[in-house]
């Protein structure tokens, strides 16, 4: 076991685990923020998307010993009140069927507009194809992720 600092969502927190503990499970076991999802485990589906110094990362393949000093926000750190615009989007086009793959995709779009403020719709499809949806809301997905780039 070693012990960890760790900035999460403007915070400092420290932990004590394995190395090798994947950044998913410090979240969800150890800090409580269950927002982020696990669901393959192994860097396929998106579900865990946190970000990390704002770039979005895997959080279920990123060993916590990898973190060092990078700032990591979670979905329950993207906006004090949940009114971030792709949260904003993601209520006004009505995404959400299961809801279990919304708080990676939400995570996705918000570090791929702030890079690029203006895509196109293949852009949004070309960088959102990264998160999987078992509801299948990918026409849904794209129009929220549009229309948060209008807000």
């Amino acid at each position: 076991m070693a012990n960890f600092n760790l900035k999460i969502n403007g915070s400092s927190h420290s932990v004590e685990v394995e190395e090798d503990t994947p950044l998913l499970w410090v979240l969800r076991d150890h800090l409580g923020l269950v927002g982020t999802k696990y669901s393959c485990g192994i860097a396929q589906c998106g579900a865990c998307t946190v970000h990390m110094n704002g770039e979005a990362i895997f959080s279920c393949s990123m060993p916590v010993s990898s973190v060092g000093e990078d700032e990591i926000t979670t979905i329950e750190g993207l906006s004090e009140k949940g009114d971030h615009p792709v949260q904003q989007a993601w209520e006004d086009v009505d995404v959400a069927q299961c809801g279990y793959c919304q708080a990676g995709q939400i995570m996705n779009a918000a570090a791929f507009l702030k890079k690029n403020p203006s895509p196109s719709m293949e852009e949004i499809e070309n960088a959102m194809n990264r998160n999987l949806c078992r509801c299948g809301t990918y026409h849904k997905i794209r129009e929220a992720v549009a229309k948060a780039a209008k807000i």
